[in-house]
């Protein structure tokens, strides 16, 4: 047993019983076979009731499904467990240190990935159990039937695990490249999803295709090599066992012929034999899915590995906002981002970062969010360390309102909500007018209550904006986030925004990205960001 199930076995107690239940089911149902064989050999020979061998039937047909269900069960358990765990890490770890490990590598471990843990959970431990019980069992019993036949099948049988192990060692290497070919295609994929609208823009949404396709090409002749693997070991297995029940059988018949063994017996042994090898064989066929099983493991607990930084629990309100000589350089970039840039707002000043586009002037608002991290430098709130601060305590006096908000398919007035979410029906609608909202809901068939189409669909782009703002409102935070917030409006949609924006503005500590002069009217100083 490698050290990742041993870790698997330790963190998740419900695996480890559910392992020694397998087990102790697994010897039952050693003493149902070889019941069964004894039952079944006396109705052929002596004419015995047929009464106790089907009720060893329906005991053993019991067994088995009490174990797919007692499997099922685990399974969903340590799933649930698992996703619950990788999920809260993953959120306190946040974007940064995953920029390591790509976000659609983790949802591709989250969902797809946790499938091949089931695997190994339902199908795989419960056959481990039984190859480790029921062969010694069978032999014990052929032993006290007929000690020549034991023999043979003692000396046969490792034959089943060694020819598992040298093919098993080349399918755990194809499984492990197979997982990292889907990890890769997922978190690529997540990617040109979420990029589409700029790969369409500059006319690469093609060519991004045809890589998503020869990445999902490279994936899919990965897994066909791998499913050619696991085919191919459970033929030699079959081929193994099959042999081996051969060996036993051929001299058994011989003695039969020349009378040195009974009927009786020699039916027992034929009965028994083939149990021997079976739970070998069931194990080695599910031996791909532990492969994969492990292979999933190890990716979670890399992931849970990761260290997650501790932080105070300081949050300084209403202080000021500094960059000191900061240096970003993105995961998946060589150029930085920014280059020891420095940057100081007092408290109650509005700012406006201007610069040409790739600057790195929404970067320094990911910073002040700690949606990136500084490689050099520090990001200061008052005279704190963004780093020593505890992130959910400063991120609730921030209010953010990105280029591009996201709406939810839910109603207006739940996502106006979302900026604070124990707000009134009262203070949603006051945080909708400052943000002049009103002026289009209540045109809407249903008012605050109409429910809007995904990422807003049905809104202008405009409207979109306002709403977020009215989300700005309503969180009523002293610092204030504002990346391009009249970018791709028409003059009329511009005029709104920006007189609601500065209604916002008004009394708070502002950092603002903007090109229009519109916006730049409203704010104390103009800060360049070189490119």
């Amino acid at each position: 047993m490698k050290a990742v199930e041993r870790r698997l076995l330790r963190e998740f107690p419900a695996v480890r019983r559910h392992l020694v239940v397998a087990t102790a089911l697994a010897g039952v149902g050693a003493a149902v076979v070889v019941a069964q064989a004894v039952l079944l050999a006396d109705v052929l020979t002596a004419g015995a009731s047929v009464v106790p061998l089907v009720g060893v039937f329906v005991a053993r047909a019991a067994l088995v499904r009490g174990q797919e269900v007692l499997a099922e069960r685990v399974a969903a358990a340590v799933r649930g467990a698992l996703t619950s765990r990788l999920l809260a890490h993953t959120q306190a770890l946040g974007p940064v240190v995953l920029g390591r490990q790509r976000h659609g590598e983790v949802a591709t471990l989250v969902t797809r990935g946790l499938d091949g843990l089931d695997r190994y959970v339902t199908g795989y431990l419960p056959r481990f159990a039984a190859a480790a019980v029921v062969p010694i069992a069978v032999l014990v019993a052929l032993v006290l039937t007929d000690p020549a036949s034991a023999l043979v099948v003692l000396v046969t049988v490792p034959l089943v695990p060694i020819f598992g192990v040298l093919v098993g060692t080349h399918t755990r290497r194809r499984t492990a490249r197979q997982w990292r070919l889907l990890s890769r295609l997922g978190g690529h994929f997540l990617d040109v999803v979420t990029g589409l609208p700029t790969l369409r823009a500059f006319g690469r949404d093609r060519s991004e295709a045809d890589v998503v396709r020869r990445m999902a090409d490279r994936h899919r002749r990965a897994t066909t090599r791998t499913l050619r693997v696991a085919f191919l070991s459970s033929l030699v297995l079959e081929l193994v066992t099959a042999l081996s029940v051969a060996v036993v059988a051929v001299p058994l018949g011989l003695r039969l012929l020349t009378g040195s063994v009974g009927l009786d017996v020699a039916l027992v042994v034929l009965f028994l034999a083939p149990e021997a090898y079976l739970p070998l064989r069931a194990a080695g066929a599910a031996f791909h899915d532990g492969a994969e099983g492990v292979a999933v493991a190890e990716q979670a607990f890399a992931l849970l590995d990761l260290p997650v930084r501790s932080r105070g629990t300081a949050s300084p309100r209403g202080a000021g906002l500094a960059l000191d000589g900061v240096t970003v350089r993105y995961p998946d970039r060589e150029d930085t981002a920014l280059s020891g840039f420095s940057l100081a707002v007092r408290p109650g000043e509005r700012v406006a970062l201007v610069g040409p586009s790739g600057a790195g002037k929404s970067t320094v608002l990911a910073l002040l969010l700690g949606f990136a991290a500084p490689e050099s430098g520090r990001v200061l709130v008052g005279d704190v360390d963004l780093a020593d601060v505890d992130l959910d305590r400063w991120r609730a006096d921030v209010a953010w309102v990105p280029q591009h908000p996201h709406l939810f398919a839910v109603s207006v007035a739940d996502n106006i909500r979302l900026g604070r979410p124990g707000a009134s029906d009262a203070e949603v609608r006051a945080a909708a007018r400052a943000a002049a909202v009103e002026e289009f809901v209540l045109d809407l068939p249903e008012g605050y209550e109409t429910v809007l189409g995904e990422r807003g669909a049905g809104l202008s782009e405009g409207q979109r904006r306002r709403i977020a703002l009215a989300r700005a409102f309503l969180r009523d935070a002293p610092v204030l986030l504002l990346d391009e917030p009249t970018a791709h409006l028409d003059p009329a949609s511009e005029a709104a925004v920006v007189a609601a924006s500065a209604r916002l503005m008004a009394g708070r500590t502002v950092l603002v990205v903007a090109h229009r002069p519109a916006v730049l009217e409203h704010v104390d100083r103009l800060v360049p960001v070189p490119a």
